[in-house]
């Protein structure tokens, strides 16, 4: 699951656990933090069954399940220069500094 779609869910469960039981929570801190959101769960839990709140529950469902560990694809890094860039150096030339893949922004924003 995307950090995007973890720090959403992990807002809605701050918002849900204001207005229902009126606990203030860290967004940030339960999106990046297991110990911090594995917390929150058991809390949300816990008051979703006294308070007969089936909303919270299935909120620290989704939280729970969003911050489990999850088996990754390494993501292969993109090379700065064009691949074809690094052959243009000769040994009885100079070095040739190729022009980056992407053109850059030069001047400054005032």
């Amino acid at each position: 699951m995307s950090d995007t779609d973890v720090m959403a869910i992990a807002a809605h469960m701050h918002v849900l656990l204001r207005r229902k039981t009126g606990r203030v929570t860290d967004t940030e801190w339960m999106a990046c933090n297991l110990e911090y959101a594995q917390a929150i769960v058991r809390f949300a839990r816990e008051r979703a069954q006294t308070d007969h709140l089936p909303e919270l529950a299935d909120w620290a469902q989704r939280l729970e399940q969003a911050m489990l560990p999850t088996t990754h694809t390494p993501v292969q890094s993109q090379p700065l220069l064009h691949p074809s860039a690094l052959l243009l150096h000769r040994s009885d030339a100079e070095p040739v500094v190729p022009a980056p893949m992407a053109p850059r922004y030069v001047g400054g924003i005032r």
